[in-house]
């Protein structure tokens, strides 16, 4: 009786790291595909005024459910560069009933093609 109440505290361990991993891996998931495509967004930016790119990474953020609103995004361009800042808390459900605050940060620099590299409609 007493191997099997081992095990069932094992499997139960088991079980509860599983569901953390998940928990976190699917943030992160989300938070790297959103910096991607806001790198995207900004290298390939084209004519886009800047309220117009901030537009666009407020629908991104929206997109992959990361909590960037108008507040806390940060939209520069220097020179060629378009930087893009920002900072968030998700909480993320490590078991049940038991949440823990986890920061992330968004940075991204990107530098515009040259226009002779665009590609023009002939």
């Amino acid at each position: 009786m007493a191997g099997l109440i081992k095990t069932a505290l094992k499997l139960a361990f088991v079980a509860l790291l599983a569901n953390a991993t998940w928990q976190i891996a699917s943030v992160y998931w989300s938070h790297y595909k959103f910096i991607d495509a806001v790198h995207s967004t900004t290298q390939f930016r084209g004519n886009k005024s800047d309220a117009q790119l901030r537009e666009r990474i407020l629908e991104l953020a929206s997109q992959f459910d990361v909590p960037v609103d108008d507040d806390n995004l940060t939209v520069r361009v220097v020179d060629d560069h378009t930087v893009v800042d920002s900072a968030y808390t998700r909480r993320i459900e490590l078991a049940p009933r038991f949440t823990y605050p986890w920061s992330f940060t968004v940075h991204t620099d990107s530098v515009r093609p040259p226009l002779e590299l665009v590609d023009t409609p002939k």
